[in-house]
């Protein structure tokens, strides 16, 4: 598959979510065969922290987006109510939403000895997509030792593929997973904003991707044709945003994922979750006010130049996570090969 560039807007330094300052990804894969079956469990946890801080006692600003609802997700109504992050943001499969709440929660509860005692409850973020065509799912291998693992490992470097949550993920009948990609708004002479974005891809039919046209000698034959799917899309940026701006952020995501081929289809749970590290809002406060900073005005041009950017980074971001994925053998002896396997 050839090099595709994907809109007018220069990508950061790694071209990944992480290019927002502060912003850390972590992944436990699990890939292992259970004796004396034809069962694997092929799967895997991923953890997106907004900063290195205490997220509980420095939350920030928030907002999701349900494309389609067709999902198991935790803690959007939530999000949704009061804008605030106040947890990492969990990725896993369908079955493992229980036990990694579970783990993230356990973690928390750790960090914050306040929690549920002197203070109130904490709302934990987990989404997930199906990977039962590779993933064992009945047999429950997502532990919550793995969130806590996924969290403790996050760093700032850049990793693709089948890894983490995306190992036994599938999209447009290749092998998918996590792909990510950034990109840097102009806004004045002397500054620039940054946009990341990470999906975790497992949706789409082949007959429907708009970039097959790069793929060659691929056997449609031995390709996985998935009635459905789905995807979870995280965007960061340090633009000083409302929830209400990360909300409509959030709804240009919709374009990048159609441009790649996706009509949304009825089982797909196609959500967003938006934030930015811009202003931090402290759990803990005497003030009455809390003190939110500063927001874009919406009047500028630099919303529009956003909008455009979102869309771009989540097309480069699910075509990345094809790229990037290897073939990959799950339950049953089942192969999903990798797009750029010929």
């Amino acid at each position: 598959m050839s090099t595709i560039k994907i809109g007018r807007y220069n990508s950061g330094a790694k071209n990944c979510i992480t290019d927002v300052e502060g912003v850390k990804v972590g992944h436990v894969t699990i890939d292992e065969q259970y004796e004396s079956s034809n069962e694997f469990a092929c799967t895997g946890v991923t953890a997106i922290l907004p900063h290195s801080g205490n997220l509980f006692k420095e939350k920030v600003i928030a907002a999701s987006y349900i494309i389609n609802g067709f999902g198991k997700t935790t803690g959007l109504v939530q999000l949704n109510e009061l804008g605030l992050l106040e947890s990492p943001i969990m990725l896993t499969n369908t079955f493992g939403v229980p036990a990694v709440t579970q783990g993230t929660l356990q973690y928390m509860l750790q960090q914050n000895e306040e929690i549920g005692d002197t203070t109130g409850t904490i709302n934990i973020i987990t989404g997930e997509c199906n990977d039962s065509y590779l993933n064992s799912i009945r047999l429950l291998p997502v532990k919550p030792h793995h969130a806590i693992a996924a969290i403790e490992e996050a760093s700032d470097v850049c990793e693709e593929g089948a890894i983490g949550a995306g190992k036994g993920m599938v999209c447009f009948g290749y092998k998918g997973g996590i792909g990510t990609a950034s990109r840097r708004i102009p806004y004045t002479s002397d500054q620039d904003f940054m946009l990341g974005c990470l999906v975790l891809s497992n949706f789409g039919n082949p007959r429907d991707f708009h970039y097959s046209k790069y793929i060659n000698d691929i056997n449609q034959d031995s390709i996985h044709k998935p009635e459905d799917g789905s995807i979870i899309i995280v965007i960061a940026t340090d633009v000083p945003l409302s929830d209400r701006q990360l909300k409509r952020v959030a709804k240009r995501s919709t374009v990048g994922l159609s441009r790649t081929g996706s009509h949304i289809s009825h089982g797909s749970g196609d959500i967003v979750i938006a934030f930015s590290t811009a202003n931090k809002v402290p759990h803990f406060s005497a003030d009455s006010f809390i003190d939110q900073g500063l927001s874009i005005r919406e009047e500028q041009g630099i919303m529009d130049d956003i909008f455009a950017a979102t869309a771009d980074m989540v097309e480069e971001a699910i075509v990345s996570s094809l790229l990037k994925a290897k073939t990959t053998i799950g339950r049953n002896g089942r192969a999903v090969k990798s797009i750029i396997d010929k």
